[in-house]
């Protein structure tokens, strides 16, 4: 079986434009989002879906620049821009991952990817019933439930988001849920806001100051040495589902 990660990436964010471009350290978010998910023995394939507009022209030189393949597609159908790529790859399982996570663990999404196919069902996720922190979000499911959905999904999100026609339609897909044994779901690590970037570079940085990995299980442990670097994006609100923004 081929399990093929497919990365959503736009650079027209409402909140914080070219967010997925920002220079992080030594290299993009972007980049940081790729090699991570390189290094997940499950995934067989990186693969980035970018849209057909031509600020997104600049997603599509750093894909050649990071030597992975890149599918143009709908900006506002995201869904059917899953199923295109993961079609054009000859996807057997998909791993839906946003280039707004560029803490995104390869331990929690190859534990993830593993546990899907341990429960032998048609979609998993840690993010329908979270208890890692926003921004370790992974979500695997087969190619028979993309086209499923690609088929039925009507609902402008539906189409936007990708998987509610998925978690929403219990009787026609089985799912499992991939918990933590301990509650991070109030920790936000994801790229929204100019405060998120904040976090997020403050995070970076401390952990190179100290030669601190990058893991999840490292930078939880700095952040109770480090309780401040929590309160910099506590109270930024994560948008609603059904808000209408476009989203990567």
């Amino acid at each position: 079986m081929k399990v093929v990660a497919i990365v959503q990436a736009r650079m027209g964010s409402t909140r914080l434009p070219g967010k997925v471009l920002k220079q992080l350290g030594s290299q993009s978010v972007l980049a940081h989002v790729i090699n991570r998910l390189r290094s997940v023995p499950a995934i067989h394939e990186v693969v980035v879906a970018t849209t057909t507009e031509s600020i997104d022209q600049a997603i599509v030189h750093e894909t050649v620049q990071l030597d992975v393949p890149c599918y143009r597609g709908s900006e506002y159908d995201v869904l059917s821009r899953y199923y295109e790529a993961a079609r054009q790859h000859r996807a057997d399982v998909i791993v839906r991952i946003t280039s707004d996570c560029p803490l995104i663990d390869p331990d929690v999404t190859g534990q993830c990817i593993d546990f899907f196919f341990r429960q032998q069902v048609d979609y998993a996720s840690n993010t329908i019933e979270r208890t890692f922190p926003r921004g370790l979000d992974t979500e695997v499911f087969t190619m028979e439930a993309l086209q499923t959905a690609q088929m039925r999904a009507s609902l402008p999100y539906q189409r936007e988001h990708v998987t509610p026609y998925l978690y929403q339609n219990p009787a026609l897909f089985k799912m499992a849920h991939y918990k933590d044994a301990k509650d991070y779901s109030h920790y936000r690590w994801t790229l929204d806001t100019v405060e998120d970037w904040l976090f997020i570079t403050s995070v970076v940085n401390r952990c190179e100051s100290e030669s601190i990995p990058l893991s999840y299980s490292s930078i939880l442990k700095m952040l109770d040495n480090y309780p401040e670097l929590i309160e910099i994006n506590a109270h930024v609100e994560q948008k609603k589902l059904e808000s209408g923004t476009v989203p990567l």
